[in-house]
């Protein structure tokens, strides 16, 4: 057999489930935004205030569309067990009795970062690569497989580490963070352990032939895209300083925070 034939072979069978999930794990070291450089600065309070307050603008952006995305995949679902999992998750974000949910603690970051609410909420200040990103997103869950849908959200294997450097991080080194603006990240430290470990389970049981694999593992590289040009967009106008028309400029901005 010619070594062509051997690959196609082993490009055609099944993955293991082990060798699977290692394959979603490497995707994610090599892939998840915790590598961009506008993380890393935000992380170790290289960043002024007004760069922190365009990063907590742009991600409310991807924060407020989480429920708007999961009501599109619900709306797909025919499994009344799926959905009655998958409402958690809108739940979450837009709260419940008892938990005022993901948006109003975003709500307290902001706030603590002296925005008018109002502003965040119009998202008139939003960046137009984060708006294409986040939009590409939710029109992904409305129009491919409801396994490329569900999985998507496999980035979720990653969060809980970059959540936990994040609180680290910004408490130390921002004298504007307490822990009250980061009470959103403190609670999705378990949520989103939870979440993940559905969807890696889901994905594991439900990607039975190699295209579907390859198809999940694909809609994880497009989710690690999304959240990578958030970060590209934020690094190139609030970093580089080519702020387009229209978005968020901070009040006190000049080129003393442009990077050389």
């Amino acid at each position: 057999m010619s070594n062509l034939a051997e690959n196609q072979i082993k490009t055609d069978s099944l993955m293991t489930k082990s060798q699977f999930e290692q394959r979603l794990r490497d995707i994610g070291a090599q892939r998840y935004h915790d590598n961009c450089k506008f993380h890393h600065l935000l992380h170790s309070g290289k960043l002024n205030k007004g760069q922190v307050q365009a990063w907590a603008i742009n991600r409310y952006y991807y924060q407020i569309n989480i429920s708007i995305k999961d009501s599109a995949l619900m709306s797909r679902i025919k499994d009344p067990s799926l959905r009655r999992i998958w409402i958690k998750r809108i739940l979450d974000h837009d709260g419940r009795k008892g938990d005022e949910g993901g948006i109003e603690r975003w709500y307290k970051l902001t706030d603590g970062l002296n925005l008018d609410r109002e502003y965040i909420k119009s998202t008139n200040g939003v960046l137009p690569a984060t708006k294409f990103a986040v939009d590409a997103y939710v029109n992904f869950v409305k129009e491919k497989s409801l396994l490329e849908g569900v999985t998507s959200s496999l980035t979720e294997l990653f969060a809980p580490k970059i959540h936990k450097e994040r609180i680290v991080g910004m408490l130390e080194n921002y004298d504007f963070i307490n822990d009250i603006t980061m009470a959103y990240f403190k609670k999705r430290v378990d949520q989103a352990t939870d979440d993940a470990d559905f969807v890696l389970d889901y994905a594991l049981k439900n990607a039975k032939t190699r295209e579907e694999q390859e198809s999940v593992c694909s809609a994880l590289k497009f989710k690690t895209d999304v959240l990578w040009v958030m970060q590209d967009a934020l690094y190139h106008s609030y970093i580089n300083g080519h702020i387009p028309p229209g978005a968020f400029l901070p009040e006190d901005f000049d080129d003393r925070y442009i990077e050389d």
